[in-house]
């Protein structure tokens, strides 16, 4: 079996009075995507941070796995370790005085790249974050989507073999979001590993082979998107909305006819394994609206953390 890319082993974090991470092992194999969700708070951007070496686990431990050589421990070798890895964080860490360009090729110094080397790779990560025709643009003339995409571009300098993603698509419009994800599909088929958090749920059932379910610093789920949904949610799910939608709640015939019933705001949400006896129920309402659709990751995240709003941090 091919050895974990990443692997870390009962990891700790606490602050003060408060555990942020507590107990968290998960592993990465190579040419894989592990997606981090759970809500704010739930110690997902400190996992992150203490693969990276920037926070220092208070327990566990984080190895990684080089081609050809001795097995590499954070933060003792994360010298070594960061030279293999690509970062694209929450926020946007581009040098406003240097072009897209210049922006790739002052990084790649960073790696040891010598003149030579950028001057092929530059180009080609440009064409590949689509920004060829801004390579002399600087960072304040770019749209949004185009920054994140440069920042990708970026942390592709060394040519990594993992990416950890912070929320790589976060406060991009759907074309933009759409455009990434096909960059990193595309990373993920010619074998590099990814480690994303997302608040995204249709982001990480598109990108994510795997996913590990955070909430209050602790792992309460890992699996497969399909079979995490599979194995916590009832397949078929009908929401009810519209004036006198929530005493729907209440009625014990159509409580009946559903195996779980949800509140949220104005929305009835009934699971079932059958929803025709229930949509036929729902026909002496035709004042209300109503939707049918097959459970998906939302749903899933909403029964494991919970409905409740919470506050960052």
């Amino acid at each position: 079996m091919t050895a974990p890319l990443l692997q870390a082993q009962d990891l700790r974090k606490t602050y003060g009075d408060s555990t942020v991470v507590n107990g968290v092992s998960f592993a990465i194999e190579p040419g894989e995507c592990l997606g981090v969700i759970g809500p704010n708070g739930a110690g997902k951007t400190t996992t992150i941070r203490m693969c990276l070496g920037l926070t220092t686990p208070d327990g566990g431990s984080i190895h990684y796995q080089p081609v050809g050589g001795p097995l590499l421990q954070m933060p003792r070798d994360a010298l070594a370790i960061k030279a293999e890895i690509g970062v694209v964080t929450q926020f946007d860490s581009l040098d406003p005085d240097f072009t897209c360009l210049e922006n790739l090729r002052v990084f790649g110094r960073y790696f040891g790249l010598g003149a030579r080397v950028m001057d092929e790779r530059a180009p080609r990560l440009l064409e590949f974050a689509a920004l060829t025709h801004k390579a002399h643009a600087k960072p304040g003339e770019l749209s949004g989507g185009m920054k994140r995409r440069l920042s990708l571009a970026r942390a592709l300098v060394n040519e990594p073999r993992l990416l950890l993603l912070d929320e790589p698509t976060t406060g991009l419009d759907p074309q933009a979001r759409h455009l990434m994800w096909e960059r990193l599909q595309r990373l993920v088929q010619a074998g590099t590993s990814i480690l994303l958090t997302t608040h995204f749920m249709d982001e990480a059932e598109r990108l994510c082979s795997r996913l590990l379910v955070l909430d209050h610093g602790r792992k309460i789920a890992e699996g497969a998107p399909r079979a995490l949904i599979a194995e916590h949610l009832e397949p078929e799910v009908v929401e009810v909305y519209g004036a006198g939608a929530l005493a729907l709640a209440q009625d014990a015939a159509l409580q009946a006819l559903a195996a779980r019933t949800e509140v949220s705001g104005e929305t009835v949400f009934f699971y079932t394994r059958e929803a025709r006896p229930l949509l036929d129920a729902l026909l002496q309402h035709p004042h209300l609206r109503t939707l049918h659709r097959p459970a998906n990751l939302e749903d899933l995240f909403l029964k494991l953390t919970g409905r409740q709003i919470r506050e960052d941090g």
